[in-house]
């Protein structure tokens, strides 16, 4: 069953998964596919031909502008904007208002569990890596590594973190990190991250 709150405005044109949640004053517009038990919170803008995988939430106010393309498992937090213009003008060099065919969108693509903190911006076009991380505040201007937390203006990786969220701990060997909540472990090399496999 599909929940969508009546105060909401969603497109009859977009797809809604099985047991999605569109809360309060939500927007979701054309061409929109939610996947299944995705929740969009109050006031939360989902734009024009926006994806967004399985088990996803949009946390209050946040706005999701097109292309944009969110996998599975992705937390957006309250108040988040991602941007879609490299260089946003409302009118042109002549000062005519810019219509919709007069600029090329560019998006951001979140990858399978990633989380974006409140009130961080993320500056299109850029990848938000697997089960990485960015920070309350943080403005994201370039790609961020899988398993990457990332904080501050501009973002930069100030630690690793794994599936659970929190982050890790140096292990016994050199390049090693482990999860202190799941016991998980993970191997750095060369500014990536990869968990090993037991």
């Amino acid at each position: 069953m599909v929940r969508i709150q009546d105060s909401a405005d969603v497109s009859p044109d977009a797809v809604i998964g099985e047991g999605s949640s569109i809360w309060h004053l939500a927007q979701v517009r054309e061409g929109a596919v939610l996947g299944e038990n995705c929740i969009v919170g109050r006031g939360a803008y989902v734009g024009t031909g926006v994806k967004m995988g399985d088990n996803c939430k949009l946390q209050n106010y946040a706005l999701v502008y097109e292309p944009a393309e969110l996998e599975d498992g992705v937390f957006v937090g309250p108040a988040v904007v991602f941007t879609n213009d490299h260089f946003p003008r409302s009118i042109d060099p002549d000062g005519k208002l810019k219509r919709g065919d007069d600029w090329e969108p560019v998006g951001v693509t979140c990858k399978k569990g990633s989380s974006i903190g409140a009130r961080a911006v993320c500056v299109a076009p850029v990848t938000i890596g697997s089960w990485a991380m960015v920070a309350a505040g943080a403005v994201v201007t370039k790609d961020v590594p899988d398993f990457a937390l990332v904080a501050g203006v501009p973002a930069k990786r100030i630690r690793w973190v794994g599936r659970a969220g929190v982050p890790l701990e140096r292990g016994d060997a050199e390049g090693l990190w482990v999860c202190p909540q799941t016991g998980a472990q993970y191997q750095e090399q060369d500014e990536t991250l990869v968990e090993v496999t037991q």
